[in-house]
């Protein structure tokens, strides 16, 4: 299935696209928008794909985030999504990730219940009943997704600017599987974040609001819409379980997800080197 170009792609996207990249492979701020702020969630995916095309690695999963209510009446859609490439996927022995934060731009941690699929989705299905999805499953693990941006305001800015790079992400850590997961109450799917020892949010799989099958249906249609249907082995986030938590280098954060372990993430000072491999 060949990718589809949203409504809105233009010359304008291209460029933007590339000012977006190249502040990320040489890990330079960008205290304003390089361009016309992309003001539907169309015009923000026409940027995503030239911003993809231009990273020049493969997409190895998908992140989900959610819409603020304000803005979903405004757009249409409950969520949105951004891709994970290939070198950005830590999954540490020790449980210790190292997360390279860009100096004045935006960088986060999230809590997360990542789904790791068995097969290839149907690249002609765009829509997806939360059974269908689970049947994609191959295993739920826990996770920490690197939110990371050049731009400091991009959550501010809003849901089409975030789509516009990359969703906002980095990267992504990941932890234990869940065994058994269908089994699992999801009430007790819990976890913690620490941020320098303070704990800055508390939640869990309730938190994510329609349920993790929901975001992997969301991501399943959404991308298979796109001309991008997901692939066997990719892993998708499904939301910010404890909240989106602002974080600087030198900081140390640690998530806890009680039976399931914990994951410690390092953050140092992003360079031009440190990026080649998507981790900024």
């Amino acid at each position: 299935m060949d990718r589809i170009a949203p409504e809105g792609d233009s010359a304008d996207s291209a460029a933007i696209a590339q000012r977006l990249v190249t502040a990320r492979r040489q890990a330079v701020a960008l205290p304003d928008y390089p361009g016309a702020l992309p003001e539907t969630l169309d015009q923000g995916y026409a940027i995503q794909d030239h911003a993809i095309a231009l990273w020049g690695r493969p997409v190895v999963g998908w992140k989900v985030g959610r819409i603020p209510s304000d803005w979903e009446a405004r757009l249409g859609e409950e969520r949105l999504v951004g891709p994970i490439f290939e070198g950005a996927v830590q999954a540490p022995a020790d449980g210790v990730g190292e997360f390279a934060v860009i100096t004045g731009g935006f960088a986060a941690v999230e809590a997360e219940y990542v789904f790791r699929l068995r097969a290839d989705a149907p690249a002609d299905k765009t829509a997806y009943s939360e059974a269908e999805a689970a049947a994609l499953v191959d295993a739920l693990l826990v996770g920490v997704e690197l939110a990371g941006s050049p731009l400091p305001l991009i959550n501010v800015l809003g849901p089409p600017i975030v789509v516009s790079d990359y969703g906002n992400n980095t990267g992504l850590i990941l932890g234990a599987e869940v065994p058994e997961w269908q089994k699992v109450d999801s009430a007790t799917l819990r976890c913690e974040t620490f941020i320098e020892g303070a704990s800055v949010g508390t939640g869990g799989a309730d938190s994510i609001p329609g349920g993790l099958l929901a975001a992997l249906s969301f991501a399943l249609s959404r991308c298979a819409s796109r001309g991008y249907p997901l692939k066997a082995g990719m892993l998708v986030t499904t939301g910010a379980a404890t909240g989106i938590h602002d974080i600087v280098a030198g900081q140390d954060s640690r998530i806890s997800f009680g039976s399931w372990g914990e994951l410690k993430c390092r953050t140092t000072t992003a360079t031009a080197e440190s990026t080649i491999e998507g981790r900024a």
